[in-house]
């Protein structure tokens, strides 16, 4: 006859056995998952230049999701306040040196306009770099307020300029040489929000991506310094090692 002490050992005997069997099939679970993670990465980073379409480039959240973002931006996109037959200048001061990029209003009006005003604002002041890859494509992306590649100003801007680095070749792309600072996007067209990424080696890319400015030497050369130390736990893709912060954002008329 079993006792009552032997019976309470034998269900919490059995209990933790079932715990146990949980925790296995769990871990089980995470690595299928994580197994099935790795390959679809590994698809996509040897499609070159579609990585960086289908790898986290969401851009402009709506307005409700924006709410827990600060500083937060209009709801629509802002109104033309620029001239747009004017030339201006978007002057980046980060934590690793000075980036001053050259904005042609002509050709990029909308995204010369957006960037004004999220600038105004202090949309980017203290934002994270986010994002390097340097494999395929050689590019630091920054302009996201969440640091995840998520975050946008809750709109959208049109596409601009998308000819303006050439035609395509007959791989689809066009070469986006080093120094070239284009939009970030969904993969959709007129997706643009608030991301961008700074070409730091000659890249080719499909024409999708609004090339709106152009780096100076010495802003080229510290996004260099900043690739040479590559990805924050090594691969090709993922927060640059270095951590980049935007502290300020100002675009005056030149």
């Amino acid at each position: 006859m079993v006792s009552s002490d032997q019976r309470r050992r034998q269900l919490a005997r059995e209990k933790f056995e079932r715990q146990q069997q949980r925790r296995t099939e769990a871990k089980k679970k995470a690595k299928q998952r994580n197994a099935v993670i790795a390959a679809v990465l590994a698809v996509v980073l040897a499609a070159g230049g579609a990585a960086y379409v289908l790898i986290g480039l969401a851009d402009g959240d709506d307005a409700a999701k924006k709410k827990d973002d600060a500083p937060t931006a209009d709801s629509g996109e802002p109104a033309m306040a620029i001239d747009k037959k004017a030339k201006y200048s978007l002057d980046l001061t980060t934590d690793r040196g000075e980036v001053s990029i050259a904005m042609d209003a002509a050709k990029t009006p909308h995204t010369v306009n957006s960037f004004k005003s999220l600038a105004d604002k202090g949309y980017f002041n203290g934002t994270k770099c986010h994002r390097l890859t340097t494999e395929g494509i050689f590019v630091l992306q920054c302009g996201d307020p969440k640091g995840n590649g998520q975050g946008g100003p809750g709109y959208n801007i049109p596409d601009e300029n998308l000819d303006g680095l050439g035609k395509a070749g007959d791989d689809g792309k066009v070469a986006f040489p080093a120094g070239t600072v284009a939009m970030a996007n969904t993969s959709a067209p007129n997706t643009g929000g608030s991301q961008f990424f700074l070409v730091y080696k000659d890249s080719r890319l499909p024409p999708t991506y609004t090339p709106f400015g152009k780096m100076d030497a010495k802003g080229l050369k510290a996004v260099q310094e900043v690739a040479k130390a590559g990805v924050d736990g090594g691969g090709s893709d993922g927060a640059p090692k270095t951590s980049v912060t935007l502290e300020k954002a100002a675009v005056p008329k030149v």
